[in-house]
Formats: C-alpha cells, sequence, structure tokens
C-alpha cells in the first residue's frame, strides 16, 4: 500500500525484537555476534545480509537511510558522520586519477576546497558554470568529465538550478548526476524525479532540526552506492548508531516542521524585501526571484534559508549582526532557533572580492536561516538591527 510523506517518516522501522517495543530502540554496539563459523562465513562473504560490524551497518544507520531513501525515492543509500564526509566520499569511491568534475561554481565552501585543494592530489579535476550561464555546462564537458554536481537551492547565495534541464544534459552526456538537496530537504524536493542519479544531505541541518547532532547521507542508484558502500566500509566515515537514532526520529517531524519553517521564511522573505534599508531579497518563493517558475516547478515550498543584501556592504553586515538581539550568530542552519550569518566577513571571508561575487556573495549579503520562533518576534529583531544599521 501506498503511503505518504509523513507516514513513511513515522513508520519505517526495523524488525521489532522480543521486547515489542513501539520505538526504536539504540544499538549502541560495535559489533554483532554468529551462530557459528558458517554463519561467520557467510556474513562475511555476504551471502547472507546482516549486521556484522556498525563501521559497516547498525540497525539504526539502516532505519534512517531506509526512510531517507522512501523520501527521495532512491534504490540504497550508506549514512556517514557529516555531510562532508558524505560529499567526499560519494566522490572518492566514484572518480578515479584523470576524472573530471562540471560543477555549478555556487557550492559549500568545503565543496569548493574539496574541488580545488585536495582532489587535484589525485589528478582529478573540476570545471565550473556559473549558474546564471547554464548555457555553457555543455562546453565544459570533456571525454574525462564524470560528474555533474550541482546544489540547488545554493548555499549560501540561495540560487536556484532547473534540476530537470541538467539531468536531461547528464543524460545525453552519460554522466553521473550528483544533487546536493541539503537546503530543500526530501519533504521539498526530490531530485531523482528530475534525473540525479545521486543525492547528497547533510543531515546535521534540516533533517535533525535542532542544532544536536552532525550525519550526512548518500541515496541513489544501487549500482552507485555498492561503490560508496565499499569505499566507507574500508575507510571509515559511518555515522554512528546514536547519532542515526536521533536522525531517524527527527525525520518523524520533518514534514510539519518544514512547513513551518517555510510559512515564517516565506513571511520574512516579504518583509527584508520592502525594507528601505536592503538592496535585494532572495528566496526561491518569492515573485522577484530570477528562478521562481522552477522553483515553484520542482519544489513543494521555498525553504528556510533567506538571502538579503543590507545596504552598505561589509561594515554594515558586521553592524547588523553586532546589533541582533534574539537571533542566533551561528554558521548552522535548518535549526529551531533563527540563525543569521555574514559570509563575507566570516565563513567566505577568505575569498577574494571578486571570488565571492562571482558566487554571488556580496560584501552585505545575509544569509538568514529561519526557525520556528513566532515570525513576528523574528521581523521584530530583524527590524531592530536594520534600524541601527
Amino acid at each position: 500500500m501506498s503511503k505518504h510523506f509523513e507516514t513513511e517518516a513515522i513508520r519505517t522501522q526495523i524488525n521489532r525484537t522480543e521486547f515489542q517495543e513501539h520505538s526504536m530502540p539504540m544499538y549502541l554496539t560495535s559489533s554483532f555476534v554468529f551462530e557459528d563459523a558458517e554463519d561467520m562465513r557467510a556474513s562475511f562473504s555476504e551471502e547472507k545480509e546482516r549486521n556484522i560490524y556498525s563501521r559497516f551497518t547498525n540497525p539504526n544507520t539502516s532505519e534512517f537511510v531506509d526512510k531517507i531513501c522512501k523520501m527521495e525515492g532512491a534504490e540504497a543509500g550508506y549514512a556517514f558522520a557529516t555531510g562532508m564526509s558524505a560529499v567526499f566520499s560519494t566522490f572518492a569511491a566514484l572518480l578515479n586519477s584523470g576524472d573530471h568534475i562540471v560543477s555549478a561554481r555556487s557550492v559549500f565552501g568545503s565543496t569548493h576546497s574539496l574541488f580545488t585543494k585536495f582532489l587535484p592530489k589525485w589528478n582529478i579535476t573540476t570545471s565550473y558554470f556559473k549558474v546564471d550561464e547554464v548555457d555553457t555546462l555543455e562546453s565544459l564537458i570533456t571525454p574525462e568529465t564524470k560528474v555533474l554536481y550541482v546544489e540547488s537551492p545554493t548555499n549560501p547565495a540561495v540560487d536556484v538550478l532547473d534540476l530537470e534541464l541538467l539531468g536531461e544534459i547528464a543524460k545525453k552526456h552519460n554522466l553521473i548526476y550528483i544533487v546536493d538537496n541539503c537546503f530543500a530537504t526530501p519533504y521539498l524536493q526530490q531530485p531523482i524525479k528530475f534525473g540525479a542519479d545521486l543525492v547528497i544531505h547533510s543531515a546535521t541541518k534540516m533533517i535533525d532540526g535542532q542544532g544536536r547532532v552532525l550525519g550526512g547521507v548518500t541515496v541513489g542508484k544501487s549500482e552507485l552506492i555498492r561503490e560508496v558502500y565499499l569505499f566507507a566500509r574500508n575507510t571509515g566515515p559511518a555515522l554512528s548508531p546514536f547519532n542515526a537514532w536521533v536522525l531517524s526520529k527527527s525525520l518523524e517531524t520533518l514534514a510539519v516542521r518544514a512547513e513551518k519553517h517555510c510559512e515564517n521564511a516565506l513571511k520574512v522573505a516579504e518583509f527584508l524585501e520592502k525594507h528601505d534599508k536592503i538592496n535585494k531579497v532572495k528566496y526561491p518563493f518569492l515573485k522577484s526571484h530570477a528562478m521562481y517558475e522552477v522553483a515553484k516547478k520542482q519544489m513543494k515550498l521555498g525553504g528556510n534559508v533567506v538571502a538579503f543584501e543590507v545596504k552598505g556592504g561589509i561594515d554594515a553586515g558586521r553592524k547588523f549582526l553586532n546589533t541582533i538581539k534574539m537571533c542566533s550568530l551561528s554558521a548552522n542552519l535548518g535549526d529551531t532557533r533563527t540563525i543569521v550569518t555574514h559570509p563575507a566577513s566570516t565563513t567566505h571571508s577568505k575569498l577574494s572580492e571578486e571570488d565571492r561575487n562571482e558566487v554571488g556573495i556580496t560584501d552585505g549579503l545575509v544569509r538568514i536561516s529561519v526557525g520556528l520562533e513566532h515570525v513576528d518576534d523574528v521581523i521584530e529583531d530583524l527590524q531592530q538591527a536594520l534600524t541601527a544599521v
């Protein structure tokens, strides 16, 4: 029987033990025992599917992955200690020396560092296209190109890419199409519907939703996940059972949380768009967003992140943060608590102004992850901070 998203998130559970627990217990064990020598042999040879060692699989991580797979429409998946371990392990598992990546330029800072500082050590190169110049993408593809990689919406400038169009390009050139779906969550967007082969999440963000634990996950085609699993099994970036238990429980409330986050975020974006201290606001479900129609096509709602540019550049951005009273100053996002960040003076301060502008990070850009407080209180805090700028 086909079930709705919310039902799958709550009712997807591993088999109950003899204690008939209603809620999934924690399996805080490093290893599992065998009936006899033959059972052990068959398990290690993978003739039977069972838990052997928690670096490979664990009931808690399996339940978490099963839920994400159902939400994303994926065949298989593997859970990681962090979102970045998911990103790195996925590329490390699938690429060889000499391979080439084509990526949107607007990617998370650590992903950019991976592409420009670390993968080149193994002769794996990356070419970037700008999010507003997708028509240049195909000119970057070479015989060595193996992966097309994007985020949508992007971090931190909240740009949106046409996932279906990119899926058609990836299929045409026989590329592995990977989408970082962190900002949208599987509740708001399922990239596999638009042609993605693999989907990656930093579960640390909206999936956890309360700033408690780190985690990551990659899901998608089973033959690709098999390679990811074999790499991770031997290199050890596995998600801990405790964090998996927390994240699996968090998924039970993702739908209701996401709805409220998005409702609040849209109201905040509409407030900011009318403010005389703001140059521009970017939020996928604002009609002023350049990719509004695309966002409406591929997303259920606009997400919880709003980007806006304060008039006055870096000094104004810093003053805005210094005047915030209730909202948190943090580099995280997707929390119940509203969080504001000024990328130009913090997370992206080591980039040149030219490089920042290339990905939409102007001197006055502020990223706000809108939380679950009463939206009037969030807006009041933003108003008083903007008055002081």
